[in-house]
C-alpha cells in the first residue's frame, strides 16, 4: 500500500542530444517549408494525438509518431526553462 502522506516523485531520464531535440528541429522545419504554423501544429498533435497536424514533408510524421508526446513535453519545457535561466 502507497503512503499518501508523502510526496511522490517523478523521475525523467535525460534523452540523449541527439534524440528529440532532432526529431522536433526536424519537424519545425519542415512545417516551416511547408507553409504550416510549426507551432500551432505541434500544439495540435500534442494535444490531440491526431498525426495529421504534422506533414509528412522530410518524413516529419513518421519521425514525431516515434516520439512519446510526453517526451515532447519535456523537451520543450527544459528549453524553456533553461532558456529562461531559471535552472
Amino acid at each position: 500500500m502507497q503512503d499518501l502522506g508523502n510526496t511522490q516523485f517523478f523521475n525523467v531520464e535525460i534523452e540523449p542530444e541527439n534524440g528529440v531535440k532532432i526529431v522536433l528541429s526536424t519537424v519545425y522545419e519542415a512545417l516551416t517549408e511547408k507553409g504550416y504554423n510549426p507551432v500551432n501544429q505541434i500544439v495540435g498533435y500534442i494535444m490531440s494525438g491526431d498525426p495529421t497536424y504534422i506533414t509528412s514533408h522530410k518524413n516529419a510524421r513518421s519521425l514525431i509518431m516515434k516520439v512519446e508526446r510526453d517526451e515532447l513535453v519535456e523537451e520543450m519545457l527544459r528549453e524553456y526553462i533553461k532558456g529562461n535561466h531559471w535552472k
